[in-house]
């Protein structure tokens, strides 16, 4: 970890003051970071975050482009009413996954409406067959030992679609 530099104490400590400011002070900062006056409905708390938010974002840059098109696709999946589109592990129809439990072997079948099958039936997630198979709770990514790609090679997991 790098060590603090003058600029950085003087960040944190302007930071650290916000909460101490009056409201007023507050949507002057705001004004002056955003451009634009702040909402009349934003309480001092939360203004005083957003503040601190901006104030870092400025000094140190913000979010990454990839980032802010994966917040915008899941704000526009959410507004059309979309409830699964946060997780952002996909299996492919037709992947089959194996898991041994108590001396049986369990095959599930990734359907393509993004279901998965088990014993003829179909489930809307991994970890509704876990349940159903071990009569627990589990993660089912984590219970048939599915990993994420390693985070410093975006193409591990192959192309995306």
């Amino acid at each position: 970890m790098s060590r603090p530099t003058s600029r950085n104490k003087e960040l944190e400590a302007e930071i650290r003051r916000l909460p101490d400011l009056s409201l007023a002070e507050l949507r002057g900062r705001w004004k002056a970071l955003f451009s634009n006056p702040a909402p009349l409905s934003l309480r001092r708390r939360f203004l005083a975050r957003a503040v601190a938010y901006q104030m870092q974002v400025e000094a140190y840059g913000g979010l990454s482009t990839s980032t802010r098109k994966r917040l915008r696709e899941i704000a526009a999946a959410v507004r059309q009413g979309s409830t699964g589109v946060v997780g952002t592990r996909t299996i492919r129809p037709g992947t089959q996954m194996l898991r041994q439990w108590k001396n049986q072997t369990h095959t599930v079948t990734a359907v393509s409406d993004g279901g998965f099958e088990w014993n003829g039936k179909t489930y809307k997630s991994l970890s509704a067959v876990a349940k159903q198979i071990t009569g627990t709770s589990w993660n089912g990514y984590a219970f048939f030992g599915i990993k994420r790609s390693p985070p410093g090679n975006k193409n591990a997991a192959g192309p995306r679609t």
